[in-house]
């Protein structure tokens, strides 16, 4: 694992350009499988679970061409030959989604029982496993792999989802594109990333009704062409940077083409006085002089930001709050309802000298605005996590180390590369 050297203190000013979303990106790669016709995408990030994917592809046999400079690529999948195996990469949760192409196209999945993702907790595959039995797979378990297989052609259904999972909708769209009649998912994840999703799949000729909201339909059998598509930037990275303004007292711009996923987040950004503007296609953020927690109305309860499936603030846009939470003058309560692993490296941010409190694994309380002092703290394999300490790190002056921040790369492969040209002092050291 790599290490960041920051030497912090320095106030941020400048215009970023943010990479895509990851979480639009994979899936995406993911529906591609459902298509012999060859497939053009743009502004495609060089990450670890991208190389992951066009490795897992070429072993498949598919002709795949990646310019990584232009952030392009092209792939056809009509080469893969029939009776093709590979093995699903393991070390990313995405891998659950090219189930469904590969039971379409290969007839068979395998994938290892401990697939991973960021360290957030439990993460149970049983709701895609009831997806995939509801269109017409066999699942069994043996070893240290699950093998799906499909049975035969599934009928449409109508599902109603315990729990408004992201990947979970992903596989019951792309599962009822191969199904013949029109199937519906109640309880969809409406996240942007989602939308995008659908936004592809509609360019390549299917039928996806209600995507954005709660219930989505979707009209299957249709075949599915070729798609020239171009990613958008990351809602997350675009936070990020308006935050890093915010806690180093800078001002920043980051260019963003949809400005209305904002609202929540602009809202949340004002509990601790911090405004943003949006105009002509960027969001601004000038920090003001000091950080101050927005004291509630009803003044007995203690401001909050609660993360939830959206539209709630996102869970894993959680850490950079937090961070806010730590430089801001005030207290604030941190709501995770969605991990219950996702707030226990708190006690990193002790090691800087800020005070925190975790009442439950969901809940955490900052009582910001204290001197903070430089530190060597070591983060999680948790993408956001790795950002908020580093972000926290760049509003203290002096030096200080976030070890184990390889997570960063797997989402923002130029986030440092970005972040210094905002003028920060931080380096990559093994």
């Amino acid at each position: 694992m790599s290490s960041l050297l920051v030497r912090g203190g320095q106030r941020l000013t400048g215009r970023v350009e943010p990479s895509a979303n990851k979480n639009a990106v994979l899936p995406v790669l993911c529906a591609t499988l459902l298509t012999d016709a060859p497939v053009t995408l743009r502004n495609v990030p060089e990450i670890t679970d991208v190389e992951r994917i066009v490795g897992f592809f070429g072993e498949l046999g598919s002709k795949v061409e990646w310019d990584r400079a232009a952030k392009l690529l092209t792939i056809d999948h009509s080469t893969v030959p029939a009776g093709a195996k590979a093995t699903l990469p393991q070390a990313m949760r995405a891998s659950i989604m090219m189930i469904p192409g590969l039971l379409v196209r290969l007839g068979e999945a395998r994938l290892e029982h401990e697939v991973k993702g960021c360290t957030l907790g439990a993460r149970e595959i049983d709701p895609h496993v009831e997806v995939f039995k509801a269109f017409g797979a066999d699942v069994e378990t043996g070893g240290k792999e699950i093998v799906f297989r499909r049975r035969q052609a599934g009928e449409a259904v109508r599902m109603w989802l315990e729990y408004a999972s992201v990947t979970t909708t992903e596989n019951f769209i792309l599962c009822a594109l191969a199904t013949n009649g029109t199937s519906q998912v109640v309880n969809a994840a409406c996240e942007p990333h989602v939308q995008e999703l659908c936004d592809f799949l509609e360019l390549m000729g299917a039928r996806i009704v209600g995507k954005g909201t709660s219930m989505v339909s979707v009209e299957g059998g249709a075949e599915l062409g070729s798609a020239d598509y171009t990613f958008s930037e990351d809602y997350h990275e675009i936070a990020t940077f308006l935050a890093l303004a915010a806690v180093t007292g800078g001002d920043i711009s980051v260019r963003n083409r949809h400005p209305e996923h904002f609202p929540l987040l602009d809202r949340t950004f004002a509990k601790f006085g911090a405004e943003v503007e949006h105009a002509d296609g960027w969001s601004r953020l000038a920090a003001p002089e000091q950080l101050v927690v927005r004291e509630n109305f009803t003044s007995h309860l203690i401001t909050k930001v609660e993360a939830a499936p959206w539209p709630y603030i996102p869970a894993d846009l959680l850490p950079i709050f937090i961070a806010l939470g730590v430089k801001a003058k005030g207290q604030t309560m941190f709501w995770n309802k969605v991990y219950e692993g996702g707030l226990t490296w708190h006690t990193e941010l002790s090691l800087f000298g800020a005070h925190t409190l975790l009442c439950d694994p969901h809940r955490l309380i900052t009582f910001g605005g204290d001197a903070l002092a430089p530190a060597t703290v070591t983060s999680p394999y948790i993408i956001r996590v790795a950002i908020a300490l580093l972000m926290v790190a760049s509003s203290i002056k002096g030096e200080s180390t976030i070890l184990d921040a390889d997570p960063i790369r797997r989402a923002h492969p130029g986030f440092v590369r970005n972040f210094v040209a905002l003028g920060a002092d931080v380096q990559w050291t093994d």
